[in-house]
């Protein structure tokens, strides 16, 4: 193997790797092919579900997972010609996300691979989003080569993260209070907009004007690239409250997180001076606003700003699958012992450190994003 784990010298597959992701309210399963080509895919939202409690209960979300899974799997590998006989490996995330369905994909994956024989991978969701852009074929630009710098923008998580290698992330920056798709939801619920919030309130946004309402940009131009929204959201409201005009609102929201999150990509560019470019995944990455903040930003230090297809950026088992064959690839394999875990930070992947922020400001590039 390379001493950064590529993929060029890959160790041998026994057949297609089962792919399970069942970490938050999407069941889904994929099978692909050793060298990532993708047989067969499928995902079950359970958005109807969770809407009328205006957000994601875990039991709830636990027992259809449970109902969902046998099903959905064998679905699956029918669609792609396969019967589990003829898979090489599973890999199941296994964190992090809510306990319930991590231990139902987990249990489910950890299942097959015991009656078949089969080696067993426990995903970080994490670094399966990390990974994502790596995928034989996927991005018209080709394959982000390592490092690369990670912008995971989603409901749960939203960190700027290093990815140096397989195993091999230094987390640069955090949220200290809400995600960013979080902030999306809460304020979408603000101006009674449905749940899940963040593609309503860019709908609603389009017939706004995003300079009419003096929103703040937090930790806008600090050094380091950690994110805040909550003060955001309290804006928001006190906007609302004084009659602002809601799509108004919503447009102007739009605008700060977007340059909000492409100053802090920048600052994390300083960080990670040999990036080859800048990926973005999770939820919020489907936002047009936002990929062009982050296009621009990338654009400023003279790297492409790479998405992979909005149904590969949010909760999926294609990224489980393909995370599972790059472990799989150099070797690395998990126990049937291995306990699904609700808070699994990729710095605990094979030892890597947390990476404190730098006091470095990085010149200022102006970035349209009205």
């Amino acid at each position: 193997m390379n001493a950064d784990h590529g993929i060029t010298t890959p160790a041998p597959l026994g057949g297609p790797v089962l792919g399970l992701e069942s970490s938050c309210d999407e069941t889904a399963a994929a099978v692909l092919a050793p060298d990532g080509t993708i047989l067969a895919e499928a995902v079950l939202s359970q958005e109807k579900e969770h809407a009328i409690f205006g957000g994601v209960v875990p039991e709830i979300a636990a027992r259809a997972h449970l109902a969902a899974m046998p099903g959905l799997a064998a679905a699956v590998l029918e669609r792609a010609g396969l019967g589990y006989g003829d898979l090489g490996a599973v890999a199941a995330t296994s964190g992090p996300g809510l306990i319930g369905g991590l231990i139902v994909g987990a249990s489910f994956g950890k299942g097959v691979a015991i009656a078949r024989g089969l080696p067993f991978v426990a995903v970080n969701q994490l670094e399966a989003h990390a990974l994502t852009a790596r995928l034989p074929g996927l991005l018209p630009e080709g394959a982000p080569a390592f490092p690369y710098l990670l912008l995971l923008v989603s409901g749960g998580h939203c960190q700027c993260v290093a990815v140096e290698g397989l195993g091999r992330y230094r987390r640069l920056g955090t949220t200290l209070d809400d995600a960013v798709g979080e902030a999306f939801d809460k304020a979408a619920k603000l101006m009674g907009l449905p749940w899940p919030g963040g593609p309503h309130l860019e709908r609603l946004a389009v017939g706004g004007n995003a300079k009419a309402v003096p929103l703040p940009r937090p930790l806008y131009g600090r050094p380091g690239c950690d994110f805040s929204f909550s003060g955001l959201k309290t804006a928001v409201a006190r906007a609302l409250t004084q009659g602002a005009r809601h799509a108004d609102v919503a447009a102007s929201f739009q605008a700060s997180v977007a340059a909000v999150l492409a100053d802090r990509a920048q600052h994390a560019l300083l960080m990670v001076p040999d990036a080859t470019a800048v990926v973005v995944a999770g939820g919020v990455a489907a936002n047009g606003a936002v990929r062009a903040a982050l296009a621009g930003a990338a654009a400023s230090v003279g790297v492409p700003m790479l998405a992979p297809p909005l149904r590969l950026c949010t909760d999926n088992a294609v990224m489980v699958a393909w995370a599972g064959i790059e472990r799989l690839r150099a070797g690395l394999t998990d126990p049937m012992d291995h306990n699904p875990r609700p808070r699994w930070p990729l710095a605990e992947l094979r030892g890597e450190r947390l990476c404190p922020s730098p006091d470095l400001t990085p010149p200022r590039v102006p970035i349209d994003v009205a």
